[in-house]
């Protein structure tokens, strides 16, 4: 098992999150509190983007590992255009 992040969350779950997850998810991989993590959504400042869906808040996972410095390597190999399974 992987050690858990600065953000108590260890890579291997971070790397098995969701497309999309709940606030508190995202604060936790952050290693902030809900109150801090909700002030921060409500006002726009939250590190990255936060869709509002009816009074549910969602964090997309790529934009948070990409802040954490990490990305699944289906993300990695799109942004690099590989593994398009097309040939040469």
């Amino acid at each position: 098992m992987a050690a858990p992040s600065s953000g108590g969350m260890t890579a291997d779950e971070l790397l098995a999150l969701p497309v999309a997850i709940d606030l508190d998810t995202a604060n936790r991989a952050l290693g902030i509190g809900r109150s801090t993590g909700y002030g921060l959504a409500k006002s726009g400042e939250y590190p990255v983007t936060v869709l509002r869906l009816g009074s549910a808040y969602r964090v997309v996972t790529s934009e948070l590992l990409k802040l954490l410095g990490m990305e699944r390597r289906a993300d990695a190999l799109s942004a690099a255009g590989e593994g398009h399974g097309l040939c040469a």
